[in-house]
């Protein structure tokens, strides 16, 4: 699977995308427009290993709702997650079996990197 679960009204995920330049046969879901089915954020899980690792601790409803001060347990976050797309560390990247969560640069180079490796990326 090669997917992509971005906001394409993130200037960072439109910025990191356009410096991926990824092939055409990877699959671009704006999580606004299509919400995350329980399934893919699943399949997330599966392979991030964690719903806490796919959730974004940055959003601003993360801090408006004061979930701060709460303990979140894995259900928490994917019930969150499956709430309201901002709780999505985006972008979240799949190529094959490995995933790629969030935007810091140690996350786009290790993708690169991958990318590189497989050839789909010169």
């Amino acid at each position: 699977m090669k997917k992509v679960y971005y906001l394409k009204t993130c200037s960072t995920c439109v910025r990191i995308l356009k410096a991926l330049d990824l092939p055409s046969d990877f699959v671009l879901q704006d999580v606004k427009s299509e919400a995350i089915t329980v399934k893919q954020l699943e399949q997330m899980k599966a392979l991030s290993g964690s719903y806490e690792a796919l959730f974004s601790k940055r959003a601003k409803l993360y801090k408006e709702m004061g979930l701060k001060n709460q303990n979140l347990e894995e259900r928490d976050y994917k019930h969150y997650i499956l709430e309201h797309y901002t709780f999505l560390s985006r972008p979240v990247i799949i190529v094959e079996n490995a995933i790629f969560i969030g935007n810091s640069k140690k996350v786009t180079e290790a993708l690169k990197a991958m990318l590189h490796k497989k050839g789909l990326k010169t």
